[in-house]
Protein backbone atom coordinates (compact mmCIF):
# COMPACT_ATOMS: atom_id res chain seq x y z
CA UNK A 1 0.00 0.00 0.00
CA UNK A 2 1.00 3.92 -0.13
CA UNK A 3 0.42 6.81 2.09
CA UNK A 4 -0.76 9.36 -0.71
CA UNK A 5 0.91 12.65 -0.62
CA UNK A 6 1.18 11.53 -5.10
CA UNK A 7 -1.57 10.43 -6.23
CA UNK A 8 -6.85 9.12 -6.42
CA UNK A 9 -15.71 5.07 -3.58
CA UNK A 10 -18.45 5.21 -1.71
CA UNK A 11 -21.98 5.05 -2.91
CA UNK A 12 -23.18 7.46 0.09
CA UNK A 13 -23.66 10.91 -0.73
CA UNK A 14 -20.81 13.08 -0.62
CA UNK A 15 -20.41 16.04 1.32
CA UNK A 16 -19.64 19.38 -0.39
CA UNK A 17 -16.39 21.02 -0.59
CA UNK A 18 -16.57 23.87 2.49
CA UNK A 19 -17.42 27.36 1.35
CA UNK A 20 -18.69 28.20 -2.16
CA UNK A 21 -17.07 30.19 -5.14
CA UNK A 22 -19.97 32.91 -4.81
CA UNK A 23 -18.79 33.59 -1.17
CA UNK A 24 -15.51 33.61 -1.30
CA UNK A 25 -12.71 34.71 -3.85
CA UNK A 26 -9.62 33.43 -4.83
CA UNK A 27 -6.51 35.06 -2.96
CA UNK A 28 -4.73 34.36 -5.60
CA UNK A 29 -6.99 34.42 -8.54
CA UNK A 30 -6.14 32.75 -12.06
CA UNK A 31 -7.35 34.48 -14.92
CA UNK A 32 -6.05 32.66 -18.08
CA UNK A 33 -9.54 31.13 -19.80
CA UNK A 34 -7.11 28.17 -20.81
CA UNK A 35 -7.68 27.64 -17.22
CA UNK A 36 -10.34 28.56 -16.02
CA UNK A 37 -12.83 28.05 -19.27
CA UNK A 38 -11.33 25.20 -20.95
CA UNK A 39 -13.25 23.27 -23.63
CA UNK A 40 -12.57 20.49 -20.96
CA UNK A 41 -14.93 21.54 -18.93
CA UNK A 42 -17.83 21.50 -21.63
CA UNK A 43 -17.50 18.01 -22.60
CA UNK A 44 -20.30 16.16 -19.91
CA UNK A 45 -19.05 13.13 -17.96
CA UNK A 46 -16.92 10.39 -18.86
CA UNK A 47 -18.27 7.23 -20.86
CA UNK A 48 -18.93 4.60 -18.63
CA UNK A 49 -16.54 1.64 -19.99
CA UNK A 50 -15.67 -1.50 -18.12
CA UNK A 51 -12.36 -2.12 -16.81
CA UNK A 52 -10.75 -5.57 -15.95
CA UNK A 53 -8.21 -5.68 -12.79
CA UNK A 54 -5.71 -7.96 -13.92
CA UNK A 55 -4.02 -10.21 -10.74
CA UNK A 56 -1.47 -8.80 -8.66
CA UNK A 57 0.70 -10.74 -6.45
CA UNK A 58 2.76 -9.28 -3.10
CA UNK A 59 6.39 -8.60 -4.20
CA UNK A 60 5.96 -9.23 -7.37
CA UNK A 61 6.82 -6.41 -9.82
CA UNK A 62 6.21 -7.90 -13.24
CA UNK A 63 2.69 -8.05 -12.46
CA UNK A 64 2.20 -4.81 -10.96
CA UNK A 65 3.91 -3.51 -14.08
CA UNK A 66 1.35 -5.20 -16.49
CA UNK A 67 -1.16 -4.39 -13.74
CA UNK A 68 -0.25 -0.51 -14.31
CA UNK A 69 -0.21 -0.87 -18.22
CA UNK A 70 -3.78 -2.77 -18.29
CA UNK A 71 -5.13 0.60 -16.54
CA UNK A 72 -3.38 2.91 -18.96
CA UNK A 73 -4.70 0.81 -21.77
CA UNK A 74 -8.40 1.21 -20.13
CA UNK A 75 -7.71 5.19 -19.55
CA UNK A 76 -6.71 5.42 -23.08
CA UNK A 77 -9.95 3.99 -24.05
CA UNK A 78 -11.66 6.44 -21.75
CA UNK A 79 -10.14 9.67 -22.70
CA UNK A 80 -9.66 8.67 -25.68
CA UNK A 81 -13.71 8.32 -26.63
CA UNK A 82 -14.58 11.44 -24.30
CA UNK A 83 -12.04 13.70 -26.04
CA UNK A 84 -12.61 12.92 -29.22
CA UNK A 85 -16.20 12.66 -28.92
CA UNK A 86 -15.89 16.43 -27.53
CA UNK A 87 -13.67 17.64 -30.72
CA UNK A 88 -10.93 17.67 -28.52
CA UNK A 89 -7.11 16.40 -29.04
CA UNK A 90 -5.94 12.94 -28.27
CA UNK A 91 -3.17 10.79 -28.69
CA UNK A 92 -3.01 7.62 -26.45
CA UNK A 93 -0.22 7.66 -23.98
CA UNK A 94 2.37 5.60 -23.43
CA UNK A 95 4.11 3.70 -20.72
CA UNK A 96 8.04 3.21 -19.81
CA UNK A 97 9.14 1.07 -16.93
CA UNK A 98 12.59 1.51 -15.28
CA UNK A 99 14.21 0.48 -12.87
CA UNK A 100 15.14 4.59 -11.97
CA UNK A 101 13.45 7.20 -13.12
CA UNK A 102 16.51 9.07 -15.32
CA UNK A 103 17.59 12.42 -14.28
CA UNK A 104 17.27 15.25 -16.46
CA UNK A 105 15.78 13.51 -19.08
CA UNK A 106 12.47 15.65 -19.61
CA UNK A 107 13.56 17.46 -17.27
CA UNK A 108 13.00 15.18 -14.12
CA UNK A 109 14.05 15.61 -11.19
CA UNK A 110 13.45 12.41 -9.23
CA UNK A 111 13.02 11.79 -5.79
CA UNK A 112 15.26 8.99 -3.61
CA UNK A 113 12.04 7.39 -3.28
CA UNK A 114 12.21 3.39 -3.83
CA UNK A 115 8.75 3.73 -6.24
CA UNK A 116 7.73 7.18 -7.91
CA UNK A 117 6.10 7.86 -11.22
CA UNK A 118 6.87 10.82 -14.08
CA UNK A 119 4.96 12.44 -16.62
CA UNK A 120 7.17 13.45 -19.94
CA UNK A 121 4.51 15.82 -21.91
CA UNK A 122 7.15 15.90 -24.88
CA UNK A 123 6.89 12.56 -25.83
CA UNK A 124 3.21 11.86 -23.85
CA UNK A 125 5.15 8.66 -21.91
CA UNK A 126 3.91 7.89 -18.21
CA UNK A 127 7.35 6.37 -16.18
CA UNK A 128 6.93 4.34 -13.08
CA UNK A 129 9.42 3.02 -11.06
CA UNK A 130 8.09 0.65 -9.14
CA UNK A 131 9.65 -0.64 -5.97
CA UNK A 132 9.38 -2.67 -2.78
CA UNK A 133 7.24 -0.07 -1.11
CA UNK A 134 4.42 -0.64 -3.89
CA UNK A 135 4.82 -4.21 -3.66
CA UNK A 136 4.46 -4.86 0.30
CA UNK A 137 0.83 -4.83 -0.09
CA UNK A 138 -0.68 -3.61 -3.91
CA UNK A 139 -3.95 -5.47 -3.39
CA UNK A 140 -6.25 -2.22 -2.75
CA UNK A 141 -6.84 0.54 -5.11
CA UNK A 142 -4.20 2.60 -5.12
CA UNK A 143 -2.01 1.45 -8.14
CA UNK A 144 -5.05 1.92 -9.82
CA UNK A 145 -5.96 5.39 -8.97
CA UNK A 146 -2.09 6.35 -8.72
CA UNK A 147 -1.90 5.47 -12.54
CA UNK A 148 -5.64 7.28 -13.17
CA UNK A 149 -3.98 10.51 -11.51
CA UNK A 150 -0.39 10.20 -13.38
CA UNK A 151 -3.03 9.87 -16.67
CA UNK A 152 -4.38 13.32 -15.80
CA UNK A 153 -0.72 15.24 -16.64
CA UNK A 154 -1.59 13.89 -20.06
CA UNK A 155 -4.95 15.15 -20.12
CA UNK A 156 -4.03 18.27 -19.20
CA UNK A 157 -0.94 18.48 -21.60
CA UNK A 158 -3.79 17.44 -24.48
CA UNK A 159 -6.21 20.07 -23.79
CA UNK A 160 -3.87 22.94 -23.05
CA UNK A 161 -4.61 23.07 -19.40
CA UNK A 162 -0.75 21.80 -18.06
CA UNK A 163 0.97 24.56 -20.77
CA UNK A 164 -1.40 27.38 -19.35
CA UNK A 165 -0.65 26.46 -15.08
CA UNK A 166 3.67 26.02 -16.48
CA UNK A 167 3.53 29.94 -17.41
CA UNK A 168 1.82 31.09 -15.12
CA UNK A 169 3.17 33.89 -13.38
CA UNK A 170 3.30 34.53 -9.33
CA UNK A 171 4.84 36.86 -7.44
CA UNK A 172 4.69 36.09 -3.45
CA UNK A 173 5.48 32.00 -2.75
CA UNK A 174 2.52 31.47 -1.41
CA UNK A 175 1.00 32.06 -4.93
CA UNK A 176 2.84 30.28 -6.70
CA UNK A 177 2.21 27.14 -3.80
CA UNK A 178 -1.04 28.19 -4.79
CA UNK A 179 -1.31 27.52 -7.98
CA UNK A 180 0.42 24.59 -7.44
CA UNK A 181 -2.05 22.73 -5.06
CA UNK A 182 -4.72 24.14 -7.64
CA UNK A 183 -3.10 21.89 -10.29
CA UNK A 184 -2.08 18.69 -8.31
CA UNK A 185 -6.01 18.39 -7.12
CA UNK A 186 -7.21 19.29 -10.54
CA UNK A 187 -5.07 16.07 -11.25
CA UNK A 188 -6.98 14.05 -7.88
CA UNK A 189 -10.04 15.00 -9.00
CA UNK A 190 -9.95 13.56 -12.45
CA UNK A 191 -8.55 10.39 -11.16
CA UNK A 192 -12.15 10.04 -8.95
CA UNK A 193 -13.93 10.99 -12.36
CA UNK A 194 -12.30 8.21 -14.16
CA UNK A 195 -12.51 5.39 -11.48
CA UNK A 196 -16.11 6.21 -11.90
CA UNK A 197 -16.61 5.41 -15.21
CA UNK A 198 -15.47 2.02 -14.75
CA UNK A 199 -17.23 1.84 -11.40
CA UNK A 200 -18.15 -0.57 -9.94
CA UNK A 201 -15.52 -3.31 -10.64
CA UNK A 202 -16.02 -6.75 -10.54
CA UNK A 203 -15.08 -8.53 -7.16
CA UNK A 204 -14.60 -4.53 -5.31
CA UNK A 205 -16.90 -3.13 -2.66
CA UNK A 206 -17.42 0.89 -1.51
CA UNK A 207 -15.50 -0.66 2.05
CA UNK A 208 -12.15 -1.04 -0.61
CA UNK A 209 -12.48 2.20 -1.76
CA UNK A 210 -13.33 3.70 2.09
CA UNK A 211 -10.06 2.17 2.61
CA UNK A 212 -7.94 3.55 0.13
CA UNK A 213 -9.15 7.04 0.90
CA UNK A 214 -7.78 6.35 4.79
CA UNK A 215 -4.38 6.03 3.06
CA UNK A 216 -4.68 9.54 1.72
CA UNK A 217 -2.37 12.03 3.46
CA UNK A 218 -1.70 15.71 2.69
CA UNK A 219 1.46 17.88 2.79
CA UNK A 220 3.77 16.96 5.55
CA UNK A 221 5.53 19.64 7.89
CA UNK A 222 8.79 20.93 6.73
CA UNK A 223 8.04 20.35 3.05
CA UNK A 224 6.87 22.89 0.43
CA UNK A 225 2.82 23.07 0.38
CA UNK A 226 2.35 22.02 -3.12
CA UNK A 227 -0.33 19.46 -2.77
CA UNK A 228 -2.51 20.31 -0.42
CA UNK A 229 -4.22 18.86 3.23
CA UNK A 230 -5.19 14.99 3.27
CA UNK A 231 -8.72 16.52 4.15
CA UNK A 232 -8.78 18.72 0.84
CA UNK A 233 -7.34 15.95 -1.37
CA UNK A 234 -9.92 13.45 -0.46
CA UNK A 235 -12.64 16.23 -0.99
CA UNK A 236 -11.28 16.47 -4.21
CA UNK A 237 -11.33 12.98 -5.06
CA UNK A 238 -14.64 12.33 -3.91
CA UNK A 239 -16.28 15.41 -5.61
CA UNK A 240 -14.71 13.78 -8.93
CA UNK A 241 -16.25 10.56 -8.29
CA UNK A 242 -19.69 11.79 -6.86
CA UNK A 243 -20.14 13.38 -10.22
CA UNK A 244 -17.87 11.32 -12.96
CA UNK A 245 -17.31 15.09 -14.44
CA UNK A 246 -14.18 17.02 -14.96
CA UNK A 247 -16.51 20.09 -14.77
CA UNK A 248 -16.63 19.05 -10.90
CA UNK A 249 -12.46 19.44 -11.25
CA UNK A 250 -12.66 23.05 -12.18
CA UNK A 251 -9.77 24.20 -9.32
CA UNK A 252 -8.69 27.38 -11.10
CA UNK A 253 -11.53 28.88 -10.29
CA UNK A 254 -12.15 27.45 -6.93
CA UNK A 255 -11.80 29.59 -3.54
CA UNK A 256 -8.41 29.51 -1.71
CA UNK A 257 -10.30 27.46 1.17
CA UNK A 258 -10.86 24.63 -1.29
CA UNK A 259 -7.11 24.87 -2.12
CA UNK A 260 -5.44 24.52 0.95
Amino acid sequence: MKLLTLAALTCALIAPLAGTASAETAAYPVKNPKLTDNALYEAGALPTTTCAEPRVKRNDRKLARAYIDAVVDCLNTTWGQHLTNAGLPFEPAKVRHVSRIPKNYCGFDPSKNDSQSRYCETNGTLFFQVGKDWLDDPYDLWLLETTAFMYGYHVQELVGIYPAYDALKYGKKAEGYEQDRREYLQLECLAGTFVKSIWPMENRKSSDWNYFLNLVTGDRRGEEPTAGKAATIRAWIKRGFATGDPASCNTWKAPSSQVR
